[in-house]
């Protein structure tokens, strides 16, 4: 039994690790479910973060790559619990992304390859609604104009963020 949980967690750790491969200094603080927990420093600043990969992605004729949800956190303060997606193109601004957990709806707004929710009541909202979901759907763009959607599994999120936070403090 041991011996099983030991290679789930290694299959797990290198699952999520690729994501920020490029950064060097990011390092793996633990694994919950379908949610991996990592810190890193960046011009002084240390930012722990929760990702999850997507589970599902439409349309399927399309390749998209990894695709990402992160909610991060800044030691110093400057943002708490910001949930993005991340993708690996661009998307495109003229047409909000949103998520979506059960029947709460969050705009968003696109950034080159990333979204961003605006608002920071709805950076509540959306992060609350995930600790309660099951599933989480962004729907968005691409710069090309392919009408695109993800899930995400929330299984773990609530353990992920809590380590989050305490990393972070």
């Amino acid at each position: 039994m041991r011996i099983s949980k030991f290679i789930f967690i290694l299959a797990a750790a290198a699952m999520f690790s690729n994501v920020f491969a490029s950064n060097a200094n990011a390092k793996l603080e633990g694994v919950y479910t379908d949610w991996a927990v990592h810190s890193k420093t960046e011009s002084g600043e240390k930012i722990c973060y929760a990702l999850g990969k997507a589970k599902s992605k439409t349309p399927s004729s399309v390749k998209h790559g990894d695709i990402y949800f992160m909610v991060a956190n800044w030691k110093s303060g400057a943002a708490k619990e910001q949930p993005s997606l991340l993708t690996g193109f661009s998307l495109k601004p003229e047409i909000p992304p949103s998520a979506r957990v059960g029947s709460s709806r969050i705009p968003m707004y696109a950034d080159g390859s990333e979204a961003f929710v605006e608002n920071r009541n709805d950076e509540k909202k959306l992060v609350r609604s995930m600790r309660k979901g099951s599933t989480m759907r962004v729907d968005a763009v691409s710069a090309r104009g392919t009408q695109i959607s993800y899930e995400f599994s929330l299984s773990g999120i609530t353990a992920a963020l809590g380590k989050a936070k305490t990393v972070c403090n």
